[in-house]
């Protein structure tokens, strides 16, 4: 029973967070693009710890011509402050935006800065259109982009920038992979990642991103609230979301209104 559950979180897991390239190199990127440089890499506010240190590697080893961090305020804000300033209390996040507690990170652990921070953003869908209006304030002449979220969020970032920025190369990159395992009759992670939620916070993020990339009334595809791309959604996805309801009941993230655009 355990095991299944544990598969089934991985199904949803393996179908949310979207990897386009399984490892961000200049080899990947011209095997399956054509070339060794993306244009732009964005990280967005919403991921765990753990995208810093993706996109503090990625600089380093220049997989892009700019970069650029994204995130305001939203529902995964205050979580982000907490863990950054728990594990480093040098660093003082009470009041910052996403984007900025990223950019005290990379200067504190890489000293490093991402080219833009763009820090007005509440939620998947102005971070993207922010985000195309800061590229285009800055004269910022792009054809291809690396996305970088948090695992839980990837699959609907991509479908945002495909209904957003039609006609462009999207390279998605979750910020990571978690593998669910059962170990002495409980869940667990098979392996540390950095600022990971908890495997509670981290199943009902999951849950709740099925009936959001569900093209139809309820979902936010065009058949829908028309927020993304459309989205298919594999029936072994979706007999593992149904089979997660019996034993989580409905604890799937709602959308805040708080953080809806204005």
């Amino acid at each position: 029973m355990i095991g299944e559950i544990a598969k089934n979180i991985n199904i949803l897991g393996d179908f949310c967070g979207k990897r386009d390239v399984w490892e961000l190199s200049h080899e990947n990127l011209n095997k399956k693009y054509g070339f060794e440089k993306a244009d732009v890499m964005v990280l967005f506010g919403g991921s765990i710890i753990v995208g810093g240190d993706v996109l503090a590697k990625a600089m380093k080893e220049e997989i892009a011509k700019t970069y650029v961090i994204v995130g305001g305020a939203g529902h995964t804000t205050e979580t982000l402050r907490q863990k950054v300033h728990e594990e480093y209390p040098d660093i003082e996040t009470a009041g910052l935006c996403e984007a900025e507690v990223f950019d005290r990170y990379l200067i504190h652990n890489y000293g490093i800065q991402a080219d833009y921070l763009e820090t007005g953003s509440t939620n998947c869908g102005n971070n993207i259109t922010y985000l195309l209006e800061l590229l285009d304030q800055n004269h910022i002449s792009w054809n291809s982009i690396i996305l970088c979220q948090d695992a839980t969020m990837q699959n609907r970032m991509d479908a945002g920038f495909r209904k957003y920025a039609p006609g462009k190369i999207i390279i998605n990159y979750a910020a990571y992979f978690a593998e669910v395992i059962q170990k002495d009759e409980k869940l667990c992670y098979a392996k540390e990642i950095h600022g990971m939620w908890s495997l509670e916070r981290y199943v009902n993020l999951l849950m709740g991103e099925i009936p959001r990339l569900t093209d139809n009334e309820e979902g936010y595809g065009p058949k829908g609230k028309d927020f993304i791309a459309h989205v298919e959604v594999p029936i072994i996805v979706q007999e593992a979301f149904d089979e997660l309801k019996y034993v989580y009941g409905d604890k799937t993230r709602k959308a805040n209104s708080l953080y809806a655009s204005k």
